[in-house]
């Protein structure tokens, strides 16, 4: 006759815990949990706190205009930060532009298409780049890359020459291999490892039965990744597209070498720009009184930019959870 094992009995043999110590240690979790969401918080707050601070001289001199004027002149204490802010965003959506076709197409290649072998090589290759260092890619892009673009650059131009649209992005009176082209072309490079990385592992948790269940209806292979695999991923791909947005919104070392730190608004993708984190980078060390205020007041724009793409992505992540489980 099989005996009846008591809770008491295996909590008592040091097995599974009894019910009061499970309660307990329940409570701890939660506890911990609990402490460490509080303290992401914190410091979330003490950096909003410490940096807006410090900036809040500036941001008092100049008012809203620091974010919407143009005239950055710290010789006559005139902080304008919008060339900056349109030179951040143009060279992150240049750079997601580039990026998010290519990580696409790998991220499919090595979960649908690769033998396993290659998907193991292509999967090493891919994490070693993303492991390289930011400065590095700036190095190579200023040192090797960007003097062999200049003619290049020359060629495109005189052939979009007179285009209604094109002759206006890839013209202008300068034409720099230093550029924000440049700079986004960089930023794709670096950012694309992170978005393959990611969509190949969200890719990846779409079980096979699904797919081949398209599959024996008689759907071909891009039928089965667009009915089967993309409704159900949609939301993980946004979510690493913004985290690629994020790492180019805020790279800082290797967009000051290729980008050309010249501060103005334009559509002439071959022209220099500045960015945010290009402009603190070069000119902090120098700086004092209202001059560093105004460029941790840089800093606290990037910092806010930051944040509202990720609430971007975490609102349509949530939406697309929510259609899915509709």
């Amino acid at each position: 006759m099989t005996a009846v094992v008591e809770p008491r009995d295996v909590g008592a043999g040091g097995g599974m815990p009894s019910t009061a110590g499970g309660k307990q240690i329940d409570r701890g979790f939660r506890t911990v949990a609990f402490a460490a969401g509080l303290l992401v918080l914190a410091i979330l707050a003490l950096i909003a706190y410490a940096t807006t601070s410090k900036a809040w001289p500036a941001f008092s001199h100049q008012g809203f205009g620091f974010f919407t004027s143009r005239n950055w002149d710290p010789n006559a204490n005139s902080f304008g930060g919008l060339d900056f802010i349109y030179g951040t965003l143009v060279v992150a959506f240049v750079g997601l532009a580039l990026a998010v076709p290519a990580s696409l197409g790998i991220a499919l290649f090595i979960t649908e298409l690769a033998p396993p072998r290659v998907a193991q090589l292509a999967t090493s290759v891919i994490d070693l780049l993303a492991a390289i260092p930011s400065v590095v890619y700036g190095l190579w892009v200023a040192l090797a890359l960007a003097p062999t673009l200049d003619t290049f650059y020359n060629h495109v131009a005189d052939t979009f020459h007179g285009w209604p649209v094109l002759g206006y992005l890839f013209g202008g009176d300068i034409i720099s291999p230093r550029s924000i082209l440049t700079a986004g072309l960089l930023l794709g490079i670096m950012i694309t490892p992170i978005v393959t990385s990611l969509t190949r592992d969200v890719v990846a948790t779409v079980p096979a039965e699904d797919r081949a269940g398209a599959l024996a209806l008689g759907a071909t292979r891009w039928e089965a990744l667009r009915v089967a695999v993309f409704p159900r991923v949609r939301g993980g791909i946004t979510g690493a597209v913004m985290l690629g947005l994020g790492r180019a919104m805020g790279e800082t070392i290797a967009i000051a070498l290729v980008m050309g730190q010249s501060a103005q608004i334009t559509l002439h993708l071959f022209q220099p720009g500045a960015s945010l984190a290009g402009t603190i980078a070069n000119n902090f060390g120098e700086s004092s009184g209202l001059y560093k205020s105004a460029l941790i007041g840089l800093g606290v724009i990037l910092f806010g930019l930051t944040l509202i793409i990720n609430g971007i992505a975490r609102s349509v992540t949530h939406r697309t959870e929510q259609r899915l489980a509709s």
